[in-house]
């Protein structure tokens, strides 16, 4: 009887949230550990599904790095990176198309389905959900000379029609960052941009990202519940915040700058790790606000 009444407890303890965020879009940011290892795919889908029962309105964008250069050497294509970007031809952009709106788009949907949601899997190019750009990169910061890097892009601009009637129909859209340029070219995208600019498009309440370390931590190493944008420009300003989190922290300021209501870089490491964030006070991640 005392855990029956101790579970009681807690949904009592979640119901302020379930009652705010009814009818909010959240949108979702799923990568690292938590998209490879099984138990944690498992607590992920179960949590989205969770979500979408009682009201709120999530939207996944995966990325699959690991699983395109691994399928790339299955096909001896050996991957190539310039400042972290993946160098990105038409033979490679087709692998990259095919791993990420095929097999784990895919996988993702029926991890969802699976556990009774109803999910819909969407690249970028679906009704030019996102239109695309082809990305840049210069090889010093003075900017004299340009690298290319291929089919690499980033967003332009998105749109929502698509979204909304999905939603609007109790589905779970689930997208693979691929967006479509003015020719028709697909352009590979970083997730964490994609994801940005889809909270962006939308107002949505929260953008959530999750990452394989738990949230940003000071110099000391010690772990930040909470930083305002004026903290995280000081933060990267003395170099606390660099490497892998750097295009996370800019994708949260970014969406907050567009009007989304709050960012979280959460560790999805941890089981039920969205739950833990959105449903309870302290939170298991770092929140990012205006």
């Amino acid at each position: 009887m005392k855990k029956l009444i101790e579970n009681a407890n807690i949904l009592i303890e979640s119901l302020p949230f379930i009652r705010n965020f009814y009818g909010k879009t959240f949108v979702i940011k799923y990568g690292g550990a938590a998209q490879v290892e099984e138990a944690l795919k498992d607590s992920f889908a179960r949590d989205v599904v969770l979500l979408n029962f009682i009201g709120i309105r999530p939207i996944i964008i995966h990325g699959g790095g690991p699983k395109i250069s691994a399928t790339m050497k299955k096909m001896g294509k050996e991957p190539t990176f310039i400042q972290g970007q993946r160098v990105t031809d038409k033979e490679t952009m087709d692998i990259v198309e095919m791993v990420l709106g095929g097999l784990i788009n895919k996988e993702i949907v029926a991890l969802i389905n699976g556990h009774g949601g109803k999910a819909v899997g969407l690249s970028g190019k679906d009704g030019s959900l996102i239109r695309a750009k082809k990305k840049l990169i210069r090889k010093s910061e003075k900017g004299e000379e340009v690298i290319d890097i291929g089919l690499v892009g980033e967003v332009e601009s998105i749109n929502p029609e698509i979204l909304d009637s999905i939603e609007k129909g109790g589905f779970v859209p689930v997208i693979s960052p691929i967006g479509v340029g003015a020719n028709g070219d697909a352009y590979n995208i970083n997730a964490d941009y994609v994801a940005s600019a889809i909270a962006s498009s939308l107002k949505a309440e929260k953008l959530i990202l999750l990452t394989d370390v738990p949230g940003i931590n000071d110099k000391k190493g010690n772990s930040l519940s909470s930083l305002s944008k004026k903290n995280v420009k000081k933060l990267i300003d003395n170099g606390t915040i660099s490497g892998g989190m750097l295009p996370k922290v800019q994708a949260c300021t970014r969406a907050l700058d567009a009007g989304v209501k709050k960012t979280h870089i959460v560790d999805g490491r941890v089981p039920h790790s969205l739950l833990l964030e959105i449903f309870t006070k302290e939170g298991i991640g770092t929140e990012i606000v205006s």
